[in-house]
């Protein structure tokens, strides 16, 4: 086995695009899996040939399923998962929070994570040779809580994997 397989949910800006073009650049195929396909797009394109684009809603069960097998089918195996998808809400007052709001936050950022993980998992389990490696990407804010950033303080650090 020569080829590398990288699944990058959030590649279509910011960290999860750094990540995704220095994955492509150290000759990784790259799976880019985020809500915008056009963004996606744009950045296969910028990767090169081995990468593909997949919208995915990370907190869909099946989405994630579809993204896992989208990348099998195309490229083999899954050797890198990196965590990355993520939200925030406007800053409110914690007895302010809706509870929507919330759950829309915890739900893309650590169930997305969960369901990613999971996936890689068991992909990860079953292919020659097994094995892999999951990067779960958090932020400062573990560390340094925002004021009435209540929900995206709470899912900064992604659970162990």
């Amino acid at each position: 086995m020569t080829q590398k397989v990288a699944v990058v949910t959030g590649a279509g800006s910011g960290i999860g695009k750094a990540v995704a073009l220095a994955l492509a650049k150290a000759a990784y195929s790259v799976v880019l899996a985020g809500r915008r396909l056009q963004a996606l797009e744009e950045v296969a394109q910028e990767a090169g040939r081995d990468a593909l684009a997949v919208a995915t809603d990370v907190t869909d069960p099946a989405a994630v399923a579809a993204l896992f097998q989208r990348a099998v089918e195309r490229f083999g195996r899954v050797d890198l998962l990196f965590n990355n998808a993520g939200t925030g809400a406007p800053p409110t007052p914690l007895e302010e929070v809706p509870f929507a709001q919330w759950r829309s936050v915890l739900d893309t950022n650590l169930t997305g994570a969960f369901l990613c993980t999971q996936a890689a998992f068991r992909q990860m389990k079953t292919q020659q040779p097994r094995g892999g490696r999951i990067i779960n990407n958090g932020s400062i804010s573990a560390s340094a809580p925002r004021p009435h950033m209540v929900a995206y303080t709470a899912s900064s650090t992604p659970f162990p994997a």
